[in-house]
């Protein structure tokens, strides 16, 4: 679905306009603003530890993840989002692979990610494992990892 991936600067557009979608998508599940939680700033996915991979369709973009070094060799996933119009098409699938490939390139040996449930399949699908809470993030309810 995706015609191409492309790790782009997350403080200008696309990539911001990608991030606020996602925390606004987190703020209307929630019913309020969320608070609290582990940090993921622009500086976080900028190099030489981070990045933020954008997919396009059409010059259009439609998603978007962050990587964010957690350092010990580990990235973590972060900001994960597909447009509600082009989900159910395996969108997020492909990026998930392009942040892994990303995340693999750039020396990572493993991804943690935390999620919420809803989310679950698609990181069991790929390979993710769960593991114990390893970030006190009072808004997930899935913590998984995944060797590179």
């Amino acid at each position: 679905m995706c015609t191409r991936f492309r790790v782009l600067d997350p403080a200008v557009p696309p990539a911001r306009d990608l991030i606020a979608a996602v925390l606004a998508e987190y703020d209307v599940a929630a019913g309020r603003q969320l608070e609290g939680g582990p940090l993921a700033t622009t500086a976080d996915f900028s190099p030489p530890g981070g990045a933020f991979v954008v997919g396009f369709v059409n010059d259009v973009a439609v998603c978007g993840a962050g990587i964010k070094d957690l350092g010990g060799g580990a990235a973590e996933l972060k900001r994960m989002y597909v447009a509600p119009a082009f989900r159910g098409r395996g969108v997020a699938r492909a990026l998930l692979g392009t942040v892994e490939d990303t995340a693999r390139e750039m020396g990572y040996r493993r991804v943690c990610l935390d999620s919420k449930a809803s989310t679950w399949p698609i990181y069991l699908a790929a390979g993710y494992t769960e593991v114990p809470n390893y970030n006190d993030n009072p808004h997930a309810d899935f913590w998984g990892e995944k060797p590179l």
